[in-house]
């Protein structure tokens, strides 16, 4: 989801502060476009060119379906229901809707659970900006995690395992959905643990062998191997809460490995790889942090279940079995 500020009437100091808060883009009168696009490198575009229109009728409903499938832009005036939206996202693309508070832009990106395409954000809920960007960056949906049983703790021999080191400081409960299949992640623990041995490094997650898939946004999928820096990673928390994390260096080295098997309640199984370390965890239900080389057959850690069947990171739905 994009998230857009638009600061009219405008205000330098709204403007800048919207950019520290890691917008997409701004919108500003026509007359101040030149000026605000020298202040970064986010798209600034003016309210001339997206213009703000009510939907009070059917009628007002189907215009802007029309201009927005005829390739025109505009954004959903304030004040917008429900229903009316979930008309234009299920035939439109580039749907926007103004909002002027975060439960507005939690309610925007819910609807028809995928949410608009954008939220422009009004200076009214210039405070709550930055939560806003925040929680709905991928959009306010949530990780369905389950508790599954650890079965199998065994030495794996050598192999490459990756660290994907992000922009950004994880906190206890947080990480990321590795694993064997992309039908069975595990929570991947940030390294926010200290030891009297290494120091808390609470950016990175270390993450498992090279070839692991990897939930990112959009319900896409990557081989950990195929990750570069500046690639949108996915960063989930022990109640399942998502938000968009920036990689900022991918590490690939040799390690003595672990295989780690799972199992939930109705008897999935799944597998993951780590590299033999105590700064290495898991995650329990709690949010506690379970370190590898602790973990014991009966201990419980947290998974994200899905349908077996990814092609180039996206969904597909054919005969097939990952093990």
């Amino acid at each position: 989801m994009q998230i857009l500020f638009k600061s009219i009437p405008y205000s330098k100091e709204d403007v800048t502060l919207a950019l520290e808060s890691g917008v997409d883009g701004v919108i500003v009168p026509a007359g101040e476009v030149q000026a605000v696009s020298a202040l970064s490198r986010v798209p600034v575009v003016a309210d001339s060119d997206f213009p703000a229109l009510a939907i009070s009728s059917k009628a007002d409903e189907e215009a802007i379906c029309e201009l927005l499938r005829g390739g025109g832009h505009c954004v959903v005036a304030r004040g917008w229901e429900v229903i009316p939206m979930e008309n234009l996202l299920a035939q439109c693309t580039g749907v926007l809707a103004e909002v002027s508070s975060l439960e507005e832009a939690r309610r925007a990106a819910g609807i028809l659970e995928k949410g608009v395409d954008g939220v422009v954000v009004l200076p009214a809920a210039l405070a709550e900006l930055k939560d806003i960007v925040r929680q709905c960056k991928v959009g306010c949906g949530r990780a369905e995690l389950v508790p599954a049983t650890i079965t199998r703790v065994e030495r794996a021999g050598l192999g490459h395992r990756v660290c994907v080191d992000t922009l950004s400081l994880f906190a206890r409960g947080q990480g990321m959905l590795v694993g064997n299949t992309s039908g069975f992640l595990f929570l991947v623990h940030a390294e926010t643990e200290p030891n009297e041995y290494v120091a808390a490094r609470p950016f990175r997650i270390n993450a498992g062998a090279v070839h692991a898939y990897i939930r990112l946004p959009g319900d896409r999928t990557s081989y950990l191997e195929e990750l570069r820096p500046g690639a949108p990673l996915l960063a989930v928390d022990a109640q399942g809460r998502e938000w968009q994390v920036t990689a900022g260096r991918i590490k690939t080295e040799v390690r003595p490995m672990l295989l780690i098997e799972a199992e939930t309640a109705d008897g999935r199984r799944g597998v993951i790889f780590l590299q033999d370390a105590e700064t290495i965890r898991l995650t329990a239900p709690d949010g506690t942090p379970l370190s590898v080389v602790e973990l014991q057959p009966g201990d419980t850690v947290l998974c994200a279940l899905d349908e077996a069947g990814r092609h180039f990171g996206m969904r597909i739905r054919e005969d097939i079995r990952e093990a």
